[in-house]
């Protein structure tokens, strides 16, 4: 077993300091005491579960993720491991920073209260299905993000257009599209994902929700969106709609897009 790159020491870490971590080096180890989190800021990194001499893969982090807050929040070992999947770069915290990064930006304590509460939902639906009380696979499919492919049977016509790309975005047939980045941290996809043409991150996860209230469609800001959301140049406030129209354009951060209906 390789040994971790970081191990807890009675001595204070750097408040924060960028680490070169070789493709198969485990970062840390399930059960490790967790004194400090860590931000992807090239690479991957994979989360891994040991189950007896096995370790189940839980998640991948991405440029922009991050992992091993849990132990930070609740002073308890690792709950599970983390090891670099491909040569990596990351950003360590220790708990001091952690709790000034909570009070500056707020979309990280966003994103980690969506992670703990799909947990908990989780953890809720399992304990239903052993009770027998109402855990059937109706509310499983209901919960549960939709395959690529069933996805793609529920889009509509309507579509954002990427102006310097040209690729098109077509928003989900339901009510609501989430527009954001994909957020393997909590296992949430929006139904727009900008990833692809957001090479600077500068859109947030959950950055807004474009939705239809009879003929009319709206778009509005998530609550914690980094860099605004515009829709003809005019910046919108947090949580207030803003009608749209066909041709509209419309801006997520750095990325801009026009609206179209058909």
């Amino acid at each position: 077993m390789n040994k971790p790159v970081f191990r807890a020491t009675g001595k204070s870490a750097p408040p924060r300091h960028t680490v070169d971590v070789p493709a198969g080096q485990f970062i840390f180890h399930q059960n490790d005491l967790g004194t400090e989190m860590f931000i992807v800021h090239e690479g991957k990194v994979e989360i891994l579960q040991q189950v007896g001499d096995d370790h189940k893969r839980l998640a991948v982090m991405e440029k922009g993720d991050f992992f091993g807050e849990m132990s930070l929040l609740d002073d308890m070992p690792r709950n599970a491991g983390a090891r670099a999947l491909t040569d990596a770069k990351l950003l360590r915290i220790n708990g001091s920073t952690f709790v000034q990064m909570l009070r500056k930006e707020p979309e990280i304590a966003i994103r980690i209260m969506r992670k703990f509460s799909r947990r908990l939902r989780d953890s809720d639906r399992l304990l239903k299905q052993a009770l027998g009380e109402g855990g059937s696979r109706a509310v499983l499919a209901a919960e549960m993000p939709l395959p690529d492919s069933e996805a793609q049977r529920e889009l509509g016509t309507e579509r954002l257009i990427h102006d310097k790309s040209g690729m098109e975005f077509f928003l989900l047939r339901a009510e609501e599209t989430t527009v954001g980045r994909k957020d393997p941290v909590t296992g949430i996809y929006p139904g727009v994902d900008l990833t692809p043409v957001d090479s600077q991150r500068s859109t947030s996860r959950r950055h807004a929700k474009l939705y239809r209230k009879a003929e009319k469609f709206y778009v509005v800001e998530g609550i914690g969106t980094m860099n605004g959301t515009f829709v003809n140049g005019r910046r919108l406030e947090t949580g207030v709609p803003a009608e749209i129209h066909d041709k509209d354009e419309l801006r997520f951060g750095m990325v801009t897009t026009v609206f179209r209906l058909s």
